[in-house]
């Protein structure tokens, strides 16, 4: 199956995981004995993806420079989208993109490592017909504070507000697909944040969701990174 582009947020001030980046950007920070995004870009040639979109902005010169010697090691066609000096949020940032990501892509943050398939994702969002989807977890706040209710198939609400709310109990994962119209086509300037975007499609009954069992990881903050420092320590991809 072919996936359609991968596109990674990676252009954020990362400002829980100071003082380490203020001098590097966050997708750089050292886990596991490298880079995180070397274990990005190696499990997203795993998954299938041949084209990843790296969204950058903060110290975005140190990735290039991380690129020109390692990115021939990974499989993978590598563009990337400067965000400028104007910092544009999550939203802005992919709206900025769109010339280098094409009709539908799939977005990752540049935090995240989730090591699930992406075939039966898209398979999912396919036979979905909405503009975007989620890929939810039942986290019951396990992980980090639910903010999605879930139910057959649809994301009916996502809202980080919303946490400890009857049906609240799922998360978005973060690994999402979205259509590049309802991108394009948000009413409001940078920055903006793409929790607005999901949130108002979820109350218009337009995003879907496809479950997940597995457990995310993460190194937006200090406790995740010793998680996935653990997790990828023993994690030997097949």
């Amino acid at each position: 199956m072919m996936l359609p582009p991968l596109a990674i947020l990676a252009g954020g001030l990362a400002t829980r995981l100071r003082p380490i980046t203020e001098t590097i950007p966050k997708v750089l920070v050292p886990v596991a004995g490298e880079p995180f995004l070397a274990h990005q870009l190696r499990l997203a040639a795993h998954q299938g993806f041949r084209r990843v979109v790296l969204c950058l902005g903060h110290l975005s010169e140190q990735v290039e420079e991380f690129l020109a010697a390692r990115g021939g090691e990974f499989p993978l066609d590598i563009a990337i989208s400067h965000e400028g000096a104007k910092r544009r949020g999550t939203g802005g940032a992919l709206r900025h993109a769109l010339p280098l990501l094409g009709p539908e892509f799939f977005v990752l943050y540049g935090d995240s490592y989730l090591p699930i398939e992406a075939a039966p994702v898209w398979a999912a969002f396919r036979a979905a017909g909405c503009p975007a989807m989620l890929t939810v977890l039942h986290n019951q706040d396990r992980w980090d504070p639910s903010n999605i209710e879930f139910r057959d198939g649809m994301a009916l609400r996502h809202d980080k507000a919303a946490r400890g709310q009857p049906g609240v109990e799922w998360i978005d994962f973060g690994l999402s697909v979205f259509t590049a119209p309802v991108i394009a086509d948000w009413p409001r300037p940078d920055p903006w944040d793409l929790s607005a975007l999901t949130g108002s499609l979820a109350t218009a009954g337009r995003l879907a969701g496809h479950e997940v069992r597995q457990r995310f990881y993460e190194i937006g903050k200090p406790e995740g990174l010793r998680d996935t420092e653990s997790f990828l320590s023993r994690k030997t991809l097949s």
